[in-house]
């Protein structure tokens, strides 16, 4: 798909889709779109009296010009009050216009929409990302893969000179639709080899470093927790290690690490009927966001250092499976009481936590499809930030906000931290049923002692099973946005 940002108005582009978006405050048409009503012979006023359109946001309407006039097809895009437009306004719009686009089968879309607070280039970029996010569909698996119609070439009218922004919001896209479809293949195509193959992949592309620790190095690091995860699967685990380095001396140092359990059967604890089994491909949705991250950072080449981290295995049964009872000493010198193998990635995040905390970063994050507390409290659409760091949770807010993902930041509850403690060993792997995702988020701490942290749990927002705005169903490629967003406003 070509994308040209021009000079061009809507009075002026030719082409097969004119989509304008308009906001609630755009109506009665004055100016610029009076005139282009003008000159469609009123079809413009017509379309919005006739659909009732009154600029509310989500809502669409198109009508057919004509064989031979400017444009083929007229789309409306309602973008809600000005007074409350936001960069995922226009993503969530233009998206829409995209969709319209396809539907009706036009080749060429022109998109004329505001300016979100007189910046040209996050507007284009905004626009950018919401076209290729909606026109995405994943088709690999299904055995009748007939091409279907694509939209060509996309106009981003009056905004040219911001090619710079197109090609960033299209790097950015890269690595969501990357980490979608990481989520959304089954876990016998993404097992722990294959992202050991797919981080060997992106360094070589992209001329990142690589080091993937096998079992032995592992062992000899002391990364029993994760180890213990690991001992059940035939498959052996991948500790991967990607680096981002930049020309010069980075003006900082960061991390993002990310949960991949490639499958998770709950181990001995297996997850029984209603569990959601069946859709435990999706536990390792924080490497999704990890490696789709590495994949828009590569490209896009900030002056910042960035170590992408991700500690890879199943967690399956066999007789070699840790047992309830057992207790695992992780590469910090903690025990832990393991009294629920279904409670894994937080076992292996210790260990990559350990690891990352020795690397001299400034700041650390970690993504996780960690608890279905969190989903139980959020919901789907929202990740829960947890960090003792408050400069580091305001960044990654603000990071989110300007990304158009939504995340709340949770209590550190440090009294909660007593239901994770053992008998026998430092801790448990699990406490309480109430505040189980803070419980988590605790655990997770005790693995970080010198380096800003803190924890996305990704539970709820990297799959849907709906289509909506710019996601048809399956993995949303959750995090990435907020992730490079944040490694640029570092």
């Amino acid at each position: 798909m070509d994308f040209t940002a021009t000079d061009k108005s809507c009075l002026t582009w030719t082409g097969d889709c004119l989509a304008i978006g308009l906001s609630e405050e755009s109506l009665p048409l004055s100016g610029m779109l009076a005139e282009l009503n003008q000159r469609l012979s009123g079809l413009l006023q017509d379309l919005i009296d006739e659909a009732d359109f009154k600029g509310k946001e989500g809502t669409t309407a198109v009508i057919r010009v004509g064989r031979t006039g400017p444009v083929r097809k007229l789309a409306l895009v309602g973008l809600g009050s000005s007074d409350h437009l936001k960069l995922e306004s226009l993503r969530r719009g233009v998206a829409s216009a995209a969709r319209i686009a396809k539907r009706e089968k036009c080749k060429t879309l022109g998109i004329s929409f505001p300016m979100w607070n007189n910046a040209p280039a996050r507007t284009a970029q905004a626009l950018t990302e919401g076209v290729l996010l909606a026109l995405h569909h994943d088709t690999r698996f299904k055995s009748d893969n007939e091409p279907n119609f694509q939209v060509e070439a996309v106009h981003l009218l009056e905004l040219a000179g911001q090619e710079a922004a197109l090609a960033t919001g299209q790097r950015i896209t890269d690595g969501v639709i990357l980490a979608r479809d990481m989520v959304s293949a089954p876990p016998n195509v993404i097992t722990p080899l294959a992202l050991a193959d797919l981080a060997t992949e992106l360094a070589e592309t992209y001329g990142l470093s690589l080091k993937i620790l096998e079992r032995a190095e592992c062992e000899d690091l002391g990364m029993g927790a994760f180890l213990g995860v690991a001992q059940a699967s035939d498959l052996p685990p991948k500790f991967i290690h990607l680096v981002y380095k930049p020309d010069g001396t980075p003006r900082r140092k960061l991390a993002i690490i990310g949960k991949g359990l490639t499958f998770d059967s709950g181990g001995l604890n297996i997850k029984g009927p209603g569990s959601g089994i069946e859709m435990m491909k999706i536990d390792m949705g924080g490497a999704a966001a990890t490696f789709g991250a590495a994949k828009a950072i590569a490209q896009i080449k900030p002056d910042v250092e960035v170590h992408f981290i991700s500690a890879a295995t199943e967690n399956m049964i066999s007789g070699h499976a840790m047992r309830p009872g057992d207790i695992l000493t992780a590469s910090n010198g903690k025990t832990i009481e393991v009294n629920n193998t279904d409670a894994e990635g937080r076992l292996t995040l210790a260990d990559a936590l350990v690891f990352a905390d020795k690397l001299g970063l400034d700041a650390m994050v970690d993504l996780a499809t960690l608890t279905g507390a969190c989903v139980v409290a959020l919901g789907e659409d929202i990740a829960g930030l947890w960090s003792p760091d408050d400069t580091l949770a305001d960044s990654l807010t603000t990071a989110a906000d300007t990304a158009g993902e939504k995340i709340w930041r949770m209590p550190m509850e440090e009294k909660y931290f007593d239901g994770l403690k053992s008998v026998v060993a430092d801790m448990k792997n699990t406490g309480p049923r109430p505040g189980g995702s803070i419980t988590a988020a605790l655990f997770l701490k005790q693995f970080v002692s010198e380096t800003a942290w803190a924890h996305l749990d990704v539970a709820g927002p990297v799959w849907t099973d709906k289509e909506n705005a710019y996601n048809n169903p399956g993995g949303t490629g959750y995090g990435v946005r907020t992730l490079v967003q944040w490694v640029l406003s570092a």
